[in-house]
């Protein structure tokens, strides 16, 4: 447990040095936000502010890793490392095109969507052929598990998958939400996988716990720098690795339950929308942009926010004591 605290503080200094290194780099190369046209107007002001800021935390993880490397008896964490920098590579590719072109799209949906599903069938599959991939799901608070079929799971496992990648992203719309977010989570994993006796799997979450707190020195508002989709669909696919490396994908509908709650406030705006010809169910979609326009400020958001997540993360530590 020592060897995981010391390893999430240096990446929490790594982090902080990193940033400090990146930023100007991130200026002089004039890789800044756009924003929504349809968007708060209070957030015109955000314009050009540097993207890619969570390379910033991605770089201190792979190079804490890196250097844990001799004394790692287990190396499956680093199955789950390369499901989040192959996402992380997908949202790299999103911020660049929006770079180049000066736009607040990047890739299209289709074009996302394909490229997140062919890097969660490849993840699969890997698994699949190492034989550690499990068919079965662990239940919480009734500490059992039942066996599905393969074909069934994978499916199932496929679409969790790209549907929390998704929800991260989307939780990335206000200065710190994503990152203060998810610092209780990657908190949580970090205790589960020690809990669960999964050491060299604890040192990810523990070193994205220590580098999310140095990111949101950079992130908090008013940010100086956005993770953009490169940070948020690389924890996005950290998020769901871990679940599903610790064979606990159902605990993510409460360590997950802001994530899910902004992307279904999408659903039903949108769905609203369609059924009525035009009225709006929230004065504006994801659900953070809805409070703002009912006069919250971003801080107030982010706060109480992180606290609903902190309390989940809480309340899956008790579902999950069967385990220990």
């Amino acid at each position: 447990m020592t060897r995981v605290i010391i390893t999430g503080l240096i990446a929490c200094a790594m982090t902080g040095a990193i940033g400090y290194l990146l930023l100007p780099v991130l200026r002089a190369l004039k890789a800044g936000q756009s924003i929504r046209e349809v968007g708060p107007t209070w957030h015109n002001s955000k314009a050009g502010t540097p993207m890619m800021g969570g390379l910033m935390f991605i770089l201190a993880a792979v190079l804490c890793l890196a250097f844990s490397i001799p004394a790692m008896n287990d190396y499956s964490v680093f199955y789950v490392l390369g499901l989040g920098l192959c996402f992380g590579l997908v949202g790299f590719l999103d911020d660049f095109f929006k770079a180049k072109f000066k736009r607040n799209l990047g890739l299209t949906s289709i074009q996302k969507a394909l490229l997140q599903m062919a890097v969660t069938a490849l993840y699969l599959y890997l698994l699949y052929l190492q034989g550690t991939l499990q068919s079965s799901i662990y239940i919480p608070f009734l500490n059992r598990s039942f066996d599905i079929p393969l074909m069934l799971y994978i499916f199932f496992a496929m679409f969790v998958m790209v549907g929390c990648v998704n929800a991260v992203n989307l939780t990335d719309g206000v200065d710190g939400l994503c990152g203060s977010v998810t610092v209780p989570v990657m908190v949580f994993f970090t205790a589960a996988a020690v809990m669960m006796r999964k050491l060299e799997l604890a040192l990810l979450p523990a070193c994205l716990a220590g580098g999310l707190i140095a990111y949101l020195f950079y992130n908090w508002h008013p940010a100086k720098v956005f993770m953009g989709d490169t940070g948020s669909l690389f924890l996005g696919g950290i998020v769901c690795g871990l679940a599903f490396a610790l064979n606990m994908p159902l605990v993510l509908i409460m360590v997950g339950l802001v994530y899910i709650v902004e992307t279904v406030s999408v659903l039903l705006q949108v769905g609203y929308f369609k059924a009525t010809h035009g009225k709006r169910l929230f004065k504006m979609a994801p659900i953070h942009h809805h409070f703002e326009m009912c006069g919250w400020k971003e801080v107030k958001i982010v706060i109480v926010f992180s606290a609903v997540s902190a309390a989940m993360c809480l309340l899956a530590w008790f579902s999950i004591s069967g385990l220990r």
